[in-house]
């Protein structure tokens, strides 16, 4: 197995941008004499009234608005600065995007934080552009530094694939290519994920003909050939050299298991791969563990050790893999994108204090369509409280006729209506799948079935009926303002 290490130097971007009142006294970035009106300089110091009453949000749309139509870029970087500070992500990008527009295109600053906004929000992909932008602007130390930076914030990413491919974007455009072995390591990685094996296997035989002792690259170019079935002598030869350097390392264990399991040996390789998962206890593994156990007729000890995986990370791309392509009575058919869900809700909340439980009741329809889910919920009358339409990296919510978006649809709910209902891939959860891109866990009851997963903070109890269908679901969860207790019954659920 290929370790994706990423050293935690992250340095957060946005406090180089040195904020605050002080922005109007310094050098302007567009028109000078815009801000200077009397009208203009009223509602700034309005706003900034507003924002020591804390009515962030009053001051967070002056400053924006005002940014807009004064075409100045330093109103709309202070409107950046207070959704920032108010923990409000969603509007901190919007404002960024809104700076970096007015600032124009030879302004880098504006840029950095745009980059790290867009990639703590988790839109990788939107990120792509920005940063190729920055780049070009950049020397070659420079686009070191923030390629280092960019490579830090990968530790952030709920999606290790997505942002890997976003990396890769990033990085395949510069000419020359980075000279840091980690960034080099990292840049292999992300060839990887992108499809790109050839680029992989060459920057990484690169690595090792600068520093042929380089532990990760023998073991990342030694598993890719094990995993794709070639060149499994070089493999093994490539892998026993890491093993003797790091003897103790159980991620270059798992890969010594799964090359002598390649070439037939499997005794070898089962006692190899259960050491790794004493050493390192893994779903990766695990899926390895129950392959070997599997082809060598041990079923039922192959589906106990993917139990154990599913227990560490049920969202393992290897143990997805594995399980779906051996045992895939246990796996959501990827055609199963279409379904509706209606019945009943109701929501506790136990704060920390006696006068902060809150509660409510009603009614939802859930309706899936390919990637798009319409969640509508309805008060205990049957009367419309809102409709979501959640989209990949978009929710909308609909209520008395007027439309707010965000990123999260979670986020969403919970700021709009005040109710902390898990939207973002609630079809998934109904189905008994997981959420795709963060970390979950994940049992199973006799006949196989979901009994319960354990993801983003929520716990989920399953009840399922004789003919397969969910009957209830319990989903709970801790959080800052005390226990929330979430309540599902089904009238019908889809097939």
């Amino acid at each position: 197995m290929i370790p994706f290490f990423i050293k935690s130097h992250f340095r957060d971007l946005l406090l180089a941008s040195s904020l605050g009142i002080c922005l109007f006294t310094g050098q302007a970035l567009a028109k000078t004499n815009s801000i200077e009106s009397g009208e203009a300089i009223f509602e700034v110091l309005a706003s900034e009234i507003a924002l020591q009453r804390g009515e962030a949000g009053l001051a967070y749309k002056t400053y924006l608005e005002l940014a807009r139509q004064l075409d100045d870029p330093r109103l709309a970087q202070r409107a950046m600065e207070i959704a920032i500070n108010a923990g409000a992500p969603d509007l901190a990008l919007q404002a960024a995007q809104t700076w970096d527009g007015l600032a124009g295109p030879k302004q880098t600053k504006p840029k950095e934080v745009l980059i790290t906004l867009l990639i703590l929000n988790q839109r990788w992909s939107d990120a792509v552009q920005p940063a190729i932008a920055l780049l070009r602007q950049q020397t070659p130390a420079q686009r070191e530094i923030t390629l280092q930076q960019i490579q830090a914030l990968l530790a952030k990413a709920k999606d290790e694939s997505e942002a890997l491919r976003a990396f890769y974007e990033i990085v395949s455009t510069q000419k020359p290519l980075p000279k840091d072995l980690g960034l080099m390591y990292t840049y292999a990685m992300s060839a990887e994920k992108a499809g790109q094996i050839d680029v992989m296997e060459k920057t990484l035989r690169e690595i090792l003909r600068i520093d042929p002792n380089n532990v990760n690259s023998l073991n990342a170019l030694g598993y890719a050939m094990a995993d794709r079935n070639q060149k499994l002598p070089e493999a093994l030869k490539l892998i026993s050299k890491a093993h003797q350097l790091s003897p103790k390392d159980g991620f270059i264990l798992d890969s010594l298991g799964w090359v002598n399991f390649r070439m037939g040996k499997n005794a070898l390789a089962l006692e190899q791969l259960e050491q790794a998962f004493t050493i390192k206890p893994e779903a990766d593994i695990a899926a390895h563990i129950g392959e070997v156990l599997w082809v060598t007729n041990r079923p039922t000890q192959a589906e106990a050790i993917w139990r154990k995986g599913q227990l560490l990370d049920a969202n393992n791309p290897t143990l997805k893999e594995t399980v779906k392509r051996l045992k895939p009575d246990w796996s959501v058919a990827d055609t199963a994108l279409k379904g509706t869900w209606d019945g009943r809700f109701s929501v506790k909340v136990t704060g920390l204090t006696e006068g902060n439980n809150q509660g409510g009741s009603g009614g939802f329809s859930l309706t899936q369509d390919a990637l798009i889910d319409v969640l509508e919920i309805r008060n205990p009358m049957g009367g419309s409280i809102a409709k979501i339409t959640i989209k990949p990296g978009e929710a909308i919510l609909e209520r008395d006729g007027q439309i707010v978006t965000a990123i999260d649809a979670d986020t969403l709910i919970q700021n709009t209506l005040g109710l902390p209902l898990p939207a973002r891939g609630l079809s998934d959860w109904l189905r008994g799948n997981i959420r795709p891109g963060t970390n979950a866990s994940v049992e199973r009851n006799t006949q196989g079935q979901v009994d319960k997963i354990t993801q983003d903070g929520w716990i989920l109890n399953y009840v399922w009926g004789n003919s397969q269908r969910l009957e209830k679901l319990t989903m709970t969860r801790s959080s800052n303002v005390g226990s929330i207790d979430i309540r599902l019954i089904f009238d019908a659920s889809n097939d």
